[in-house]
């Protein structure tokens, strides 16, 4: 059974398009706000997915400009219920302060450097 991997708007195309050559399903996702996919907050047991990947914004608002029906700990929530990794493109500088937005996230929630990403997504979806 092939991998699904969805991901947020955005994402890079290099690390999709390597993904797709790899023989894994790459499937949009959308926040809620750019309708992009299939909105994040449905995903379930039945439509999981292997992996999400995208960017910090995209899963992060400020409280002001956020729809109270749309918060990352909705996405941070599914992926620790579901065991879905979520992999967030924060460059290595800024990723102290990236964890400190997310309030403390649960393990399943990892920040990756772009020169790393696709690395990293390969060994999750390899196990």
């Amino acid at each position: 059974m092939r991998k699904n991997v969805g991901y947020f708007e955005g994402t890079d195309s290099t690390l999709l398009t390597a993904l797709v050559c790899d023989g894994i399903d790459t499937i949009p996702v959308s926040n809620g706000y750019d309708n992009h996919g299939s909105d994040v907050r449905l995903i379930n047991d039945q439509n999981r997915y292997d992996l999400l990947v995208g960017y910090l914004h995209k899963v992060y608002a400020p409280e002001t400009h956020v729809d109270t029906n749309f918060k990352f700990q909705d996405v941070t929530h599914l992926c620790r219920t579901y065991s879905i990794p979520l992999l967030l493109e924060v460059p290595d500088a800024l990723k102290s302060k990236a964890q400190a937005l997310l309030d403390d996230p649960p393990d399943v929630v990892r920040f990756v450097d772009p020169s790393e990403i696709l690395d990293v997504a390969r060994e999750i979806l390899s196990s």
